[in-house]
Parts: C-alpha cells; structure tokens; sequence
C-alpha cells in the first residue's frame, strides 16, 4: 500500500496513528517535499502546527528504523511563489501530482483536498480534522480568577501573580508558591488556542508570530511566545464590575448631555481606572434609549448586549471598518482605544461626517486627552470632534470638561489685536473655565487659568517669559533675563554693550517686539538687576545657529540701513534655509533684505547659517527671497 499525506494530515498525526493501529503496517509513505516546508515554515513564525508537524515526521521515521513502514521524501520545495500562494491550492496541487505519480492514496484532513482529490480520479481517504486540545468546558487558568480577580499573570520561570481588588484599589498578589516551568506553561498556551478554535464563544483576535490574542467569553488572553518574547507568558483579564450610567456623579447631566445630540465624548484616565467600565455603562444607556449603537475596538473585549454589534479593524485597518460603519450609520459609536495619530484621525473622520463618538483613551490629567488631539487634528476643528471629556479616576468620574471655541483675547493678554480663536475648556460641574487653548506667537500653548494670587507666574507668563527671552536673544550677544511684573509687563537684563542693540534705533526694536508680544517691555543692564530678584536666565545660541529671532527693526544698532555687504543667494531645503558663508567661519553678521536689518547669526563650523524652516526668521528670509529682494550678509 501506498500513501501521500498532505500537510494537514501530518500536522493532525493520521499517519502515526494508523500505523500503530496496524492499518498502516508495511505500507510505503510518501512524504512530499511540500508538506516538510510548509512545517518548516510555520515552526519559524512560532506557529504548534509546524512544530506538531515536524514531531509527526519523528515518530515516521522511528517507524521506518523499526521496519513497520517504509518512508520516502519525494517531489521538490515548492518556489516562494508557490508557497504564497499556498491558499490558492498552489501547495496541493502538487501533493495530489505525486500521489498520482506513486500510485497512492492521498490521506488528507482538508475536505476541499479530499473532494478536490476525488474530482481527479485519485484514491482518497478524508478523516476529520481533530481539534487539538480542550474542548468547550473552559479555560485550564479559569481557576486561577476569584470574584474579585481582575487578571491572571503567568510567565515560565516566575511564581503565578493576579491582580485582585476593586477598582481603582487593585494589588497584585501572588496566587501560587510554585515556580511554573516550561512545560507547564506550554500546555497552558496550548489550551488557551485551542478551546478558543472549538468554542462557539472564543475566537482569535491576532494571530502573529510570537503573540496571539484571544477572546474567549469574557476573558481576553494574551500569549506571548520567543522569539518575541524572552519565555513564554500568558496575561489574561476580565472585567470585575458591570456598571450603570446611575453609578456615576453627573448621572442625570450626563444622560441629557448625551440625548441632546450627537456628541463626540473622550472617556480618559490612567490603565485601570475604569474607563472602559464606564464606556460600557454609556453604550448600554445609549443603547436603552433606542440609538444605534456600535463598537469599534481590536481586541473585541467591551461587554455589551447582543444587540450592540461590535467590530473590530477590518483588514487590520480601523479606516476600512470606519469607511463600513459609515454606510451603517450607527448613532453613535464606541471606539476602544484611541491611542495612535491613525486613531485619533480616524475619530475625527467618522466625528465630523455626523457620528456620535465615544473614545476611550489612556491619560493621567482631563486636559491630557485634548492635548493628544493637538498636532493630530487642525486646532480650530478641535470643539468640534471633541466637546465632552470625562476623566475617569478609581472608577469614579472625577472631572467633566465641556469644550467650546470663542473668538477672543486669551486671559492674561490685553491688546485688541491679540484676539484670536481660544478653545474653552470648561470645568463641567462649576462652569468655570480651567484651560485654554490657542496659538501664541505660532506655537500652540495649553494654558491653565488658576488664581493669580495663588500662582503668581501663570501659564500666560511661563509662555510670556519664554517668548521675550527668544526675542530678546535673537539680537543680543551676552547673557539675557526676564523678570515679569504682572501679566503684560516685563523687565529684561541684558549686558551694558548690548543696550542699543536690543533698543533698536529710536526704540524700533523693541518696540517691534512688544507689539508682537503684547507685553511692555523695560530693558536695563545686569548690573541695575536687584540682588534677590527672581528672573529666569538666558543661553547663548549654539555655534552656527541663528540668533535672530522675527526682530523687524528697520537698520542695524548704528543706524541708517546700509546696502553694503556680501550679497548671497539663500538655499531653501526641506527643513532649513542655509546662507553660505565659507570664508567666515565664525564670525558674528547681520543678514539684511534690501538693506533693512533681519537677523543676527554666527556663521557656523560648516561655513553657513542655518535657519530652521516654520520659524519667525525663515519665513521673513523666504518672504524677502520671494519678493526678490537683494539678500546681503555685513560683519555686525
């Protein structure tokens, strides 16, 4: 007799078992080349089904040594081409050729092997697929969960650890006094894969090389294997409490705020403290009171009611079952978690196309969670995917932030010409505003409105004294502090021989300066700085950058604009705009437009200045270049 398994046959170990049944004895098995990289293969990603393979292969070739079969590797390795394509039956293909070209029956445990086999006139024996492992009578490590057991930790080499409490008061405790071994937590991981295929109630989530992730029931299992991990380790958590809207402060304002309209609702805090809990509880009311509602998480771990259908990334990508859900259009949707810049747009897309969104994100502060969405989302859309943020704190909602956009003149600043659009971050419970968030000088500054007497140097001022100690640096040479008095006045102390130039001829300068800032500005010398005074230090600008910050006086500290000078032609790149100076390494100049003053820069060790593009500086030289206007350097 003569027999070709496939690979799904060797992997299930039909072969073994039949020879030791005797229905095998003294047959010639053909084992194609095909089926040994294809167990190859899976063994290099991590995958028991190569290993398991690869043990079959064993225990044929002790058969083949005692004399009760023959063995024979035939055929060739499949091409990479063909090992790709190895769902398309490119791989079976040509195992069914060599039992046609050896006369023998293909045993197989693939049914559209089996049927394809037959099509073709082959002799075929089909036995079922067996499910490795545990069936449906639950995890091996359910045994380690107790009512108040939120998760298990297991990893070989270490005693077993689970982190038991309520929320927001977990520890962790060590449930067993042996260290597991190797062999122990092999079968673990095993158990865990395996009754999550049979169960109608598990199912894997990820399966990579290293790692595979399992949702089986309510339990989440993680399982990490070498190469990627160093020993194997198993985590798997539950969730320990089930919540309603009505167990949580701001109960009967949340629920209006919800019901009014469609929000888009960040749901923040610290790993652990519950947010997802709380999600949960937002989706079931939203549910209750005839929305639609979805979820959108990887892994699938939210426990909801059979009628909230949850998703997770399709095609590995949270865009395509974005793009889906669209077409479903659900009334709002819970996305668990938003954590990548991908998430985040992500949110913002389905947000602004009209969908109520609930995200959950991790964050330590309330005002964290918006401050992730800066950079990600144009600063000015921000109220409008975002209008609700709920900090959640040891299972407790411990802030609500309401947040609007205003066009006005942030706190702390005065002059009309300040105003700008502000995004209002409101205290939910009190209606105070806490934060704001704005452009100041073209950086985006989050700054927290407290009580002045109670915080003397505010947000405003922090970013007040750095932006004068950049100003000011950017045309003096020596040491540089700024004392702030109050919110919209300052004194800087500069070097007595840099006096004129940070004035500016007939005051220019600077006033160039405070009208930017909007703050008054007092310039004296170090040597007139009180002793106790309590002003935040400047630092010389590093070897070959530029000093000059957007100082817009009209000459240089002498005086009258002089059109003399080396004249240069700027280089603009991706991330500078470079001015070649070889022969003055070194050297302190002025870079000036048509004469008129721009900047202060010491030629650096390269032989240029390098301007970093996006800043003041750049964009006044791009403008100048752009407007034709003769570039010229001049010693300062």
């Amino acid at each position: 007799m003569n027999v070709v398994p496939d690979t799904s046959a060797v992997v299930d170990g039909r072969v073994s078992e039949r020879v030791e049944d005797g229905r095998y004895e003294g047959a010639t098995v053909f084992v194609p080349e095909a089926v040994v990289a294809e167990l190859e293969r899976q063994a290099n990603e991590g995958l028991d089904t190569g290993w398991d393979g690869i043990a079959e292969l064993q225990r044929l070739a002790e058969f083949a040594k005692e004399g009760t079969v023959e063995a024979e590797f035939v055929g060739r390795r499949p091409s990479a081409a063909e090992q790709e394509g190895a769902g398309e039956g490119d791989v079976d293909a040509l195992i069914r050729a060599l039992a046609v070209e050896h006369d023998a029956t293909l045993l197989t445990s693939d049914y559209v092997q089996a049927e394809t086999g037959e099509a073709t006139g082959l002799d075929v024996e089909y036995v079922e697929a067996e499910v490795r492992g545990r069936k449906d009578d639950g995890l091996a490590i359910e045994s380690f969960f107790t009512e108040d057991t939120m998760s298990v930790h297991l990893k070989t080499g270490t005693r077993p650890k689970a982190k038991r409490g309520t929320i927001g008061e977990m520890r962790y405790v060590f449930i067993d006094d042996e260290v597991v071994s190797e062999e122990q937590m092999a079968d673990w991981a095993n158990d865990v894969e395996a009754t999550a295929r049979a169960s109608p109630q598990g199912f894997i989530e990820l399966s990579e090389p290293g790692m595979t992730i399992v949702q089986y029931r309510n339990y989440r299992v993680a399982v990490a294997r070498p190469p990627f991990s160093d020993a194997i380790e198993i985590t798997a958590v539950r969730p320990v409490a089930k919540t309603t809207l009505d167990d949580y402060e701001f109960a009967d304002e949340l629920r209006e705020r919800f019901l009014e309209r469609q929000r888009g609702v960040l749901i923040a805090g610290a790993p652990g403290a519950g947010k997802s809990t709380f999600a949960q509880a937002v989706a079931e009311f939203l549910n209750e009171n005839d929305y639609a509602v979805k979820t959108m998480e990887k892994p699938r771990d939210l426990q909801v009611s059979e009628e909230i259908t949850q998703y997770t990334a399709l095609g590995g990508d949270m865009a395509k079952t974005a793009d889906s859900l669209l077409l479903v259009r659900p009334d709002y949707t819970i996305y668990d978690e938003v954590r990548k810049t991908h998430d985040f747009e992500v949110f913002a897309d389905m947000r602004l196309a009209g969908v109520g969104l609930v995200g959950v994100t991790h964050a330590t502060r309330a005002i964290d969670a918006l401050q992730r969405l800066v950079g990600r989302v144009e600063l000015g859309m921000i109220p409008q995917v975002v209008d609700t943020v709920v900090f959640i704190e040891a299972g407790e909602v411990d802030t609500v932030y309401d947040v609007t956009t205003e066009v006005k003149v942030p706190s702390g600043l005065t002059a009309e010409d300040l105003a700008r659009p502000v995004i209002q971050v409101v205290d939910f419970e009190t209606g105070v505003p806490a934060f704001e968030i704005y452009t100041f000088n073209r950086q985006v500054v989050t700054v927290p409105l407290g009580d002045e007497e109670d915080e003397p140097e505010t947000g405003v001022g922090r970013i007040a004294k750095q932006e004068i100690e950049r100003e000011i640096r950017s045309v003096a040479r020596g040491h540089v502090e700024v004392e702030l008095r109050g919110q919209n006045e300052a004194i800087v102390y500069v070097d007595e021989d840099d006096i004129s130039y940070v004035i500016g001829k007939g005051g220019g300068r600077i006033s160039d300066i405070e009208n930017r800032l909007g703050i008054d500005i007092d310039v004296r010398t170090h040597s007139e700085r009180p002793a106790d005074s309590g002003g935040a230090s400047g630092f010389d600008a590093a070897d070959g950058g530029a000093r000059g910050g957007d100082a817009g006086g009209a000459g240089t500290a002498g005086g009258t604009p002089k059109p003399q000078g080396q004249v240069v032609q700027p280089e603009i790149t991706s991330r500078h705009v470079v001015v070649r100076m070889d022969e003055h390494v070194g050297e302190t100049v002025e870079v000036r437009a048509d004469g008129e003053y721009l900047f202060t820069a010491t030629v650096g060790r390269g032989g240029d200045i390098q301007v970093s593009r996006g800043s003041a500086i750049a964009e006044e030289l791009e403008d100048a270049i752009d407007r034709k206007r003769t570039i010229t350097v001049v010693p300062a």
